[in-house]
């Protein structure tokens, strides 16, 4: 999801999801039931773009993934260099000078698409997040409020996510039928995938609390360093995870009925 599911918001919550594209590029999901030939060439029917074409073009591939990373990283590496670890500064100071490093990191990645003249989507949406971050973390003087709002942006979705299993309208579901089934969502009527997709979203439900978990309990515990490191190391691995489990289980029922379909 982005979330195969997840909404694309702050960059907190974009380093993972760019990392989706790798993981599903050989997979193959298809619709439930392919439409019949129209008679139509091949060249007067744009072909409609396959899953992992949609998700490398709104995630960004491995190269949205190393742009996403590095102002948290810099933001990383500066409050360490200039804080009581190697420099010495205040710890304000050092904090101010790490928010400066992130948000110059942003708007340098921002610059270099721009002066290219490739698609800045992606780093708009990645300095929006280092800026709320950003301020948060200055308004304080705490470097750990700069990973606040992709906590809470986490926790949000997972909510988002059990509600809409509550309520018998699975997201995950809806995902699939915009990216993998033409925009259809007739699974509605296919009592096999519809349960799949509740106990898929279920799934979602429990990675992003395990992923917003442990960051909430480092966040409590005032390890801004160890935050940053784990929200890139163990973050997007659990997302990935996740995503590609998504994508077996799927494709693992829609096989199997075109199989049902063709035998029949």
């Amino acid at each position: 999801m982005t979330t195969g599911s997840e909404p694309r918001h702050a960059a907190h919550e974009t380093v993972e999801e760019r990392l989706a594209e790798e993981v599903v590029e050989e997979l193959d999901l298809h619709p439930v039931d392919p439409p019949a030939a129209s008679g139509k060439k091949d060249d007067e029917e744009e072909p409609f773009p396959s899953m992992s074409e949609q998700i490398a073009e709104q995630l960004g591939g491995v190269r949205g993934l190393i742009e996403s990373s590095l102002p948290v990283l810099a933001f990383v590496a500066l409050n360490v260099i200039l804080g009581d670890t190697v420099v010495g500064l205040e710890k304000r100071t050092a904090l101010y000078g790490a928010i400066g490093g992130a948000v110059f990191a942003a708007l340098a990645i921002g610059g270099y698409r721009l002066a290219r003249k490739q698609p800045v989507r992606h780093a708009v949406n990645g300095l929006f997040g280092i800026a709320v971050g950003a301020f948060l973390a200055w308004r304080t003087g705490k470097a750990e409020d700069f990973y606040l709002p992709g906590i809470l942006l986490t926790f949000a979705q997972a909510a988002a996510l059990l509600i809409s299993v509550v309520v018998r309208k699975p997201i995950i579901g809806y995902v699939w039928g915009i990216m993998a089934n033409k925009g259809q969502q007739d699974w509605f009527g296919n009592a096999r995938l519809f349960r799949t997709f509740q106990w898929l979203t279920l799934v979602w439900v429990a990675s992003l609390s395990l992923r917003a978990g442990i960051q909430f309990v480092l966040y409590q515990m005032g390890e801004a360093n160890a935050l940053g490191i784990t929200r890139i190391l163990i973050s997007w691995p659990i997302y990935a995870a996740t995503f590609a489990f998504t994508a077996w289980a799927i494709h693992r029922v829609t096989s199997s009925q075109q199989k049902d379909e063709a035998a029949a």
